[in-house]
Order: structure tokens, then C-alpha cells, then sequence
């Protein structure tokens, strides 16, 4: 059994918050990157440029990428031969606390959905923990900023619908966020699971790199059709048109009842944020 202190817990995601805020990972630079080389319409491609050179200013001068700092999504990946000593789901607030104060980030989070009022702190933060093997503890923070998760979208599709009804979903959420999310998007796709399981898949699928693929074949096939239809409705970056409207996406997915077929999109902009530590 291996202790770890909820202090040690606190300081690393105060450090992540701080990071992921201002450091865009880099599958996703790259991403962005590679797209304004080969962007061929003349707007889409300054437009671009203009996003590239605002990333720049974010690092050199430690500002947050975007003006909305998101709503800090926590990811913990918790051994079992794990103790915490301390309270684990405190010592996570209180990291997110300190983070968004320390680092001067926008305060985005209110304290009831109806009656509203700004926490003043960014807490309560979403965490989910996932049970492994081990003694190790990896947190992620992912900060999700919400002109694009507005965008989002869920579907109980019929298992008739097949594949095509997949993609259909899926090209018809891109099509209906439009220039709303600020793209280039990046897209997390879940399918199957139940109605709560499946959006869990789409917003675990925006943690994997872009440049990683699905590990199932046809899955990773879907992924490449899917980036490449997207790209072809001419969106393009900010809206303004062009080739460059999703810089990558991820399909997660896991079995499901016989009767259904669940289906979610997670849509990000281009600023899709997280940082990692192991514990």
C-alpha cells in the first residue's frame, strides 16, 4: 500500500490547471499547425495564423490561450493499492482553487444551474476516477470551455440506424454548431454504453492525442472518413470557410444493450486543453 498526501494532490492540479491553460498540448499544435500550412483559401489560412500567433503570445507571456478558461474537468486514473490520507475529492477542489486564483483565470463556474451565482473560485470540479491496477495515480485536467460543449450533442439511435445513422449524427452536429464553437474543432465521439455512459466516451475521447488513432481497426477507419467528410462541408476556420474545419477527432466505444444504439458528440475548439501528472 502506498500513501499519498491530499497536499501533493492540491499542488498538482494548481500546477495543471495553470498549464493546460496556457500550453496547448502538443498532438493538438500540431494539429493546428499542419493545417495553416496547407490551408489554400486565403482567409482561412490568416485566420489560422492569426490563432497560431495568439498561441505564441499565451506561452511567451503566460496567458491563459483563451479569454474562457473552462470548467475544470479532472480526470484521475486511481491504483488500488493506493491511500489517500486526506480527503481525495477536497484536496481536487482545492488544487482547481487555487489554481484559477494563482494563476489569474477566469472564474466560470456558478453554484446552482437555475439560480446561477459564481462560485468566485471555479469549484466544485467535475472529477471522474477511474480504479486501476497498481500504486500509481495519474491526474489529468482538461479544461472544457463551454461555447463549444454548448454545441454538443446526444442521440439514442435506433440499432437499424447502423453506421450511417452514426455518421449522419455526427455530420449533422458539426453542421448544425456551424461557426459557433470557434473552429478548427476537435471532436469527441462516444457510441454505445447507456445514456450516461456514452457522453462519459465522447468527453474521455477528447483526452486521447491526435495522432493516436482508435486501437480498433475499423474504428480508426471510421475515425479517417469522418475527419474527412467533416472537413469537405466547407465550415472552415472561425466560419469563414475553407478545408480546415475539425483538426482531428476520437471514437470511443464500448458495448450496449441490444436494443439501443447511443450515440454523443463532446465538440471542442481548437483550444482543447489538458495537462498530466503522475503521482
Amino acid at each position: 500500500m502506498r500513501n499519498i498526501s491530499a497536499q501533493a494532490i492540491t499542488d498538482a492540479v494548481a500546477r495543471l490547471c495553470i498549464e493546460a491553460n496556457t500550453r496547448l498540448p502538443q498532438d493538438v499544435q500540431a494539429a493546428l499547425d499542419k493545417a495553416r500550412q496547407e490551408e489554400p483559401w486565403p482567409l482561412a489560412k490568416n485566420t489560422l495564423d492569426l490563432l497560431w500567433s495568439n498561441l505564441s503570445a499565451a506561452r511567451e507571456k503566460d496567458l491563459p490561450i483563451c479569454q474562457d478558461t473552462g470548467m475544470a474537468c479532472v480526470f484521475v486514473e486511481l491504483g488500488t493499492d493506493v491511500h489517500i490520507d486526506g480527503s481525495f475529492e477536497a484536496a481536487i477542489h482545492e488544487g482547481v482553487r487555487r489554481g484559477y486564483t494563482d494563476g489569474y483565470l477566469r472564474k466560470s463556474i456558478v453554484a446552482d444551474p437555475l439560480r446561477r451565482g459564481n462560485t468566485g473560485d471555479n469549484t466544485p470540479a467535475a472529477i471522474t476516477v477511474h480504479l486501476v491496477d497498481g500504486d500509481g495515480c495519474t491526474i489529468t485536467v482538461a479544461p472544457k470551455g463551454f461555447g463549444s460543449e454548448n454545441m454538443s450533442r446526444i442521440q439514442m439511435l435506433k440499432p437499424a440506424d447502423g453506421v450511417e445513422g452514426f455518421r449522419k449524427f455526427v455530420l449533422e452536429t458539426v453542421q448544425l454548431a456551424g461557426s459557433n464553437p470557434c473552429p478548427p474543432i476537435v471532436l469527441g465521439i462516444g457510441v454505445g454504453g447507456s445514456f450516461d455512459k456514452v457522453a462519459y466516451l465522447a468527453k474521455k475521447a477528447l483526452l486521447r492525442p491526435l495522432d493516436v488513432p482508435n486501437p480498433d481497426p475499423y474504428y480508426a477507419g471510421l475515425e479517417r472518413e469522418l475527419l474527412t467528410a467533416i472537413n469537405e462541408l466547407g465550415i472552415g476556420p472561425q466560419g469563414f470557410g475553407g478545408q480546415t474545419t475539425c483538426l482531428g477527432l476520437a471514437i470511443e466505444q464500448m458495448p450496449t444493450h441490444v436494443a439501443g444504439l447511443p450515440v454523443a458528440v463532446n465538440v471542442s475548439c481548437h483550444v482543447t486543453r489538458r495537462a498530466s501528472a503522475q503521482l
